[in-house]
């Protein structure tokens, strides 16, 4: 495979993230360092916010558990991409490149506190995340683009419903 120049460099906000998240190159190791940079800061942000607001996690629908499974691992962020997506071409276009991340990933954390504020603080990070591979892949092509945060954010919510469908409460 061909190596792309990063469209992007990376934004010295930003600089604290390895150079390899923004070059659209090799899907699956990219994935995976996707996954280990949303999922690792934001199990710390999760501990801190179980600290900070007790008992302010989100709650889910009662439904059988290979749905809930279903809901979180495919279903939301296959949704949550589509309209994070939409919304980050549209702030890309208006704002530029690290604006764009910058107020997607706020307007998820500001979402999901709606439901449940500890939730919030947490969620922020993942999208942040999320959006930078969007972003980073559109260059590859809008299909890239919407596929690869997908999956990292299925990899994302896998672990936490992987715990519900074992009966830990999360």
């Amino acid at each position: 495979m061909e190596t792309l120049p990063a469209i992007h460099e990376r934004p010295a906000l930003l600089g604290f993230l390895p150079r390899r998240l923004f070059r659209p190159e090799q899907p699956l190791p990219y994935i995976g360092l996707a996954w280990l940079l949303a999922v690792i800061p934001s199990l710390a942000l999760s501990a801190l916010a179980s600290q900070l607001l007790p008992q302010q996690g989100p709650e889910f629908p009662p439904v059988a558990p290979g749905v809930l499974f279903f809901l979180l691992v495919v279903f939301a962020p296959v949704v949550e991409t589509l309209i994070m997506g939409g919304v980050l071409l549209l702030l890309n276009r208006l704002f530029g490149f690290l604006p764009a991340i910058l107020l997607s990933s706020l307007g998820w954390g500001v979402a999901h506190s709606l439901q449940a504020p500890a939730w919030g603080l947490v969620i922020w990070w993942p999208f942040l995340i999320f959006s930078t591979c969007f972003l980073v892949w559109k260059q590859r092509g809008l299909g890239w683009a919407f596929l690869i945060p997908m999956l990292v954010h299925g990899l994302q919510n896998a672990g936490p419903a992987l715990l519900m469908l074992s009966g830990v409460d999360v």
